[in-house]
């Protein structure tokens, strides 16, 4: 299979299944089951319900698909700030 045989579209997340897999709700209102890419798995970029995503299928199963991307909402401010330690100085 091509790369240029993908068709790609945007969903939301809406339940989180065992195996890495995700329930998404297509913009159609269609639903499908994906799986995390491997760049997503490999970045460590976590995918939570009701998060927007763009999804990577096949045209010949239109049941199944891959997630690309996960989109960052307006009002996350960006990743959470890591828990600092205690500077201790040095005599």
């Amino acid at each position: 299979m091509a790369k240029e045989e993908l068709i790609t579209f945007e969903g939301e997340v809406t339940e989180i299944l065992p195996d890495a897999r995700f329930r998404v709700r297509l913009e159609s209102g269609h639903e499908i089951v994906a799986y995390t890419a491997g760049k997503m798995k490999k970045n460590r970029i976590k995918t939570l319900a009701g998060d927007h995503v763009t999804v990577e299928m096949s045209p010949y199963d239109l049941d199944k698909g891959r997630l690309i991307f996960r989109h960052k909402d307006a009002g996350s401010g960006g990743p959470r700030p890591a828990a600092r330690r205690p500077q201790f100085r040095r005599r």
